[in-house]
């Protein structure tokens, strides 16, 4: 059977089974056999009944020798007993509730592997446990698959369908080129897949993986690399040494050590031949628009143009603010462009960046659509690239020809997830606040003491500080029948409550840009006090006299947008607090809460994030162009993913394109990828 068939076309699926499937992502008989087990079920070494130990799982083979009647304890509720002796003839009692069909169908004085959790010490029992007869694992016992599955598959029936599609698994191409296979001593692909859904080892299963997680990490890394796709061999833009000394000069505060190093690694790369590609990172505050202001200049000193792209309007707006504090007084004409702009406002901005009237762009995804022409553009920056689409980001660079690119990022991005959605991107690290940054004490409470954090937060309003409220939602029917806190009803609630009397203002997503605007800065000026709001205020709003930052339902967000969020206080000279409110009794999620309230290292709390909840959810959206990970593990596998990243250039360095015969399979495997992240080479 072809690998690209429907998977209703296997044996015992048809239309309906089909449809579950595709609840899984499966929908070819490719799809099935890469559809991998989630765990194993060990019944390679039966533990003796004498030696079972209360509480935990694992496997006995022994003899059914007795099957008592059906009891029925209450209507539609029935009890089956039986008993099974193993080789030293103790006796295990096993149970069934309402398996009127499993119970007939195993035989007496028949062997079995009965696989569950042991109960009822010193008389050993096993409720509703997993049998097996030994004689369908062709008499070697060893690891049976756990599969995700989904309301109305069976593990049996998923299993059974495997089996079937294993016999396609000879015509599946091999991604990994032959040599690249030899030089990482992997098995082959037909032996690999066979093994990881039905090993007979821990062994087997463990060399299986290792060459499955290397070929996920190998492919992912060279489509990505084939949707940046940027040419970096020359540009044309050529920018001049930039002493940065007057630039520090003219500003009111003096530069971190952090912030001079890297101002220094960004100007030398903005000398060279070859295009810059460098990820400016840095935690909440760290200064990281000083850094790439300086960088601004150089390039407008060369008779550049600059863009700088920011995916909120919020945001831009902060951004042109400051980048004019930094600019205008060497004389740099800016100019802001949003989607929300008028007519005239917009044509009057597109001219002035046409014309080159407009050293600096500031503006939102605006500055990608077709009617922006820059006049002689040799820089863009983008921050917080993980929020824009792939497509989006290499749209703006090729307003120009090679263009010069710094990326932005405050959200601290763990190694392993830097390494493939930075992996062509040189790093600089601003690992120094400047002087002043507040340390933010954080705390976790439940909502039986919400009326004290009130009552905290008036104390800290009367002493005229400011104060944020965050709710997971913009209101109540935003998702039906929740009883998730709503900015809305929030609002109203305490505006005739709690905080009756104070100067209490509503932000969330859903208002005009105009509304937004106006309401942010009247915060800003101070005219509001307390702004209950949804997360539009993650990155990028900078009001010093805010110290509280309290969020509502705070396990319903990553941890690095929790860091986002309690960075917007402690931004002044006031001691600030960031105040956590859960009522999740879940062990992860108490976890995740506890590394916040821990450390306030942006670094260690992505690290965390990523390892309790996996690159998928890291971000909060699957905006970043990441596929789901089918068997690497982000947080494990960094050794192997940059052993893939080395394969995977020294591929591109004879064949960029992919074009050489033995590299058909890879190919192909890069476009599906491409295709399943939604984004295809530009």
């Amino acid at each position: 059977m072809d690998p690209q068939s429907s998977i209703q076309y296997l044996k015992g699926v048809g239309p309906a089974k089909a449809k579950l499937y595709e609840k899984l992502g499966v929908r070819t008989v490719r799809d099935l056999l890469y559809h991998f087990p989630r765990d194993y079920i060990d019944l390679s070494r039966p533990v003796p009944v004498r030696e079972l130990q209360s509480g935990e799982s694992c496997a006995v083979r022994a003899t059914l020798v007795r099957k008592r009647p059906e009891a029925r304890i209450r209507r539609g509720l029935s009890l089956f007993k039986l008993t099974a002796v193993d080789e030293n003839g103790d006796e295990l009692a096993v149970t069934f509730f309402n398996a009127k069909y499993t119970v007939e169908g195993l035989k007496l004085e028949q062997e079995y592997l009965f696989y569950g959790r042991a109960e009822g010490l010193p008389k050993p029992a096993m409720a509703s446990p997993m049998v097996v007869d030994p004689a369908q694992l062709g008499g070697q016992p060893g690891l049976l698959p756990v599969y995700p599955l989904t309301a109305g598959l069976s593990a049996k029936s998923v299993s059974q369908n495997m089996r079937q599609a294993l016999q396609a698994a000879k015509w599946l191409q091999d991604p990994i080129p032959p040599q690249v296979r030899e030089e990482q001593g992997l098995c082959p692909l037909e032996e690999a897949i066979a093994a990881i859904h039905f090993p007979q080892s821990r062994e087997q299963c463990q060399r299986a993986r290792e060459r499955l997680i290397f070929e996920e990490l190998f492919t992912l890394s060279l489509a990505l690399r084939s949707i940046r796709g940027r040419e970096r061999a020359s540009t044309e833009v050529r920018i001049a040494p930039f002493s940065p000394g007057q630039f520090y000069a003219s500003l009111p505060f003096e530069p971190t050590g952090a912030q001079r190093r890297a101002v220094e690694e960004i100007c030398a790369d903005l000398t060279k031949e070859t295009p810059m590609n460098r990820l400016l990172q840095g935690d909440v505050g760290s200064g990281k628009t000083l850094c790439a202001a300086a960088a601004c200049l150089a390039a407008i000193e060369s008779g550049y143009q600059c863009a700088v792209m920011a995916p909120t309007e919020i945001l831009a707006r902060q951004h042109y603010d400051t980048f004019r504090s930094f600019l205008e007084p060497s004389g740099c004409g800016c100019v802001l462009l949003t989607g929300s702009m008028g007519a005239r406002e917009r044509r009057l901005a597109e001219e002035r960046i046409e014309t080159g009237g407009a050293k600096l762009c500031v503006g939102t995804h605006a500055l990608i659509s077709g009617g922006v022409r820059f006049h002689k553009l040799g820089l863009v920056i983008t921050d917080e690239q993980h929020r824009f689409g792939v497509g989006q980001r290499v749209a703006l660079q090729q307003k120009s020809e090679n263009p010069h690119v710094l990326v932005m990022s405050a959200t601290p991005i763990p190694r392993t997830l830097a390494l493939i959605i930075y992996g062509d991107l040189d790093i600089s690290v601003l690992d120094e606040c400047p002087k002043g940054r507040q340390q933010i004490d954080t705390f976790c409470i439940s909502t039986k003491k919400l009326p004290r954090a009130y009552n905290f937060i008036r104390g800290l309003l009367d002493e005229g500080r400011q104060a944020y409220i965050v709710c997971p939602l913009v209101s109540e029917d935003e998702e039906g029948g929740t009883d998730l806190p709503a900015a809305e009803q929030l609002a109203k609630e305490l505006m005739e409550g709690e905080f009756r009397g104070y100067r209490v203002g509503l932000l969330h997503g859903k208002q005009r840009p105009k509304e937004k605007e106006q309401m942010m800065a009247a915060f800003k000026e101070g005219e509001i006090q307390l702004l209950i709001c949804t997360t539009v205020i993650e990155v990028g709003v900078d009001v010093p006299n805010a110290v509280v930052m309290l969020c509502m339902s705070a396990e319903r967000f990553g941890l690095s947008q929790l860091h986002q969020l309690r960075g917007r206080v402690g931004r002044g000279e006031h001691k600030s607090y960031c105040i956590l409110v859960s009522d999740a009794r879940g062990s992860l999620a108490r976890e995740r809460l506890s590394a916040m309230c821990r450390t306030t290292d942006g670094f260690a709390i992505s690290e965390t994030d990523l390892r309790l909840r996996g690159p998928g959810d890291f971000f909060g959206q699957r905006q970043h162009g990441l596929p789901q990970m089918k068997i690497a593990d982000m947080a494990e596998d960094v050794g192997v993913l940059q052993q893939a990243q080395g394969a995977a250039l020294g591929v591109l360095a004879s064949d960029p394109l992919l074009q050489q015969p033995q590299h058909k399979a890879l190919r192909l495997a890069c476009e599906r990828i491409i295709e399943n992240v939604g984004q295809r080479p530009n």
